[in-house]
């Protein structure tokens, strides 16, 4: 994201902006490869004839996984899962079937509709599952990553999608879970926990990302919907974006005559993706 940090003494003072980068977890391509018929003989014919090979069985609903980051925006697994009493990172919500008819095509389950198709599904059901509005969740670090078969697999057959709730406790790290995450953004004081909070300003070369349960000087207090149809740091959506912002610090600020707030912008590849909101920081002090 880009973004910029206001001081105020009596007046608004300015910061320069600077481009800063979020998280996206995307999935990559998943692997490829034909099975080997196996061949069997009848007792009426020497001719070989194939067997084709059952598909894989469906992950199991609402089990737990101890993945690390790497394992967790891969586009498949084969990790076991571990018992949801135990440390784990990743919370299986939602075990759905692919549909790989397209506009009447049928296509892979790498193929980018395919694909969009899940994250809808699991996005949703990510809602569904941790609860609390629309502003809570984008101020949350918790999201959603998922898993579909590999190419192998889906030949043989298989056609289940998995979501699983992860929380990013950093750039490339998972926080553990608790057991149980039903409705866990409906909870008093939920983004105190898993909130969206940083290590320095966001406009600050120090700056990194974390969740607000570890160590922090600002949090991201609250989110600017942008016009849909502004261009990408536009002047006019960003100027109206930082006096909301001003307003966020205003609120909270004992001294209004002493105020830092930053905007952040999205990505320009979230933007491009349709993220139209940005974020309010203003610092948290312990």
């Amino acid at each position: 994201m880009s973004a910029r940090t206001r001081t105020t003494r009596a007046r608004p003072g300015l910061l320069p902006a600077v481009l800063l980068a979020v998280l996206l977890l995307g999935l990559t391509a998943c692997s490829s490869g034909k099975p080997e018929a196996s061949p069997s003989t009848s007792s009426s014919s020497s001719t070989a004839t194939s067997a084709a090979p059952a598909p894989p069985a469906p992950p199991p609903a609402h089990a737990c996984y101890d993945l690390d980051f790497a394992a967790a925006v891969k586009a498949t697994t084969t990790e076991p899962p571990v018992p949801c009493s135990s440390a784990h990172t990743t919370t299986t919500i939602r075990v759905g079937t692919i549909r790989p008819v397209v506009d009447g095509h049928l296509l892979a389950v790498d193929a980018d509709p395919v694909q969009q198709q899940i994250a809808g599904r699991c996005r949703r059901a990510l809602a569904a599952q941790v609860g609390g509005d629309e502003e809570t969740r984008r101020l949350s670090r918790l999201t959603v990553v998922w898993f579909s078969p590999s190419l192998t697999d889906s030949d043989r057959g298989a056609l289940w999608f998995r979501c699983d709730l992860v929380a990013l406790a950093g750039h490339d790290v998972l926080a553990p879970l608790p057991r149980v995450t039903r409705g866990i953004l409906s909870q008093d004081g939920a983004l105190d926990r898993w909130g969206t909070c940083g290590t320095a300003s966001p406009a600050a070369s120090r700056f990194e990302r974390v969740i607000c349960s570890q160590p922090h000087s600002w949090r991201a207090r609250a989110t600017v919907d942008l016009p849909a149809g502004a261009a990408y740091l536009g002047k006019a959506a960003g100027a109206a974006a930082d006096s909301a912002c001003h307003d966020v610090d205003a609120k909270l600020a004992a001294d209004s005559l002493k105020l830092h707030w930053s905007f952040e912008w999205p990505t320009k590849d979230a933007w491009n993706a349709g993220q139209r909101y940005g974020l309010c920081w203003t610092p948290d002090p312990a």
